[in-house]
């Protein structure tokens, strides 16, 4: 029986998947950087108030 073939071989055929990409590393790479970013931001507006307010009160 000739379709009871093909139904016989579809049937055993496999499906070949791409791994799964690995999110987990990435996400905690991205998230020491977005911090690092943030407290260097932090960092440099504590240095710009320091200076305007060195400036502010230098005596003259």
């Amino acid at each position: 029986m000739p379709g009871g073939d093909r139904a016989d071989r579809l049937g055993r055929m496999t499906t070949h998947r791409a791994p799964k990409p690995v999110a987990a590393p990435t996400q905690t790479v991205e998230r020491a950087v977005t911090i690092g970013l943030i407290l260097a931001v932090l960092a440099g507006l504590g240095w710009i108030a320091g200076m305007i307010y060195t400036l502010a009160e230098w005596p003259l």
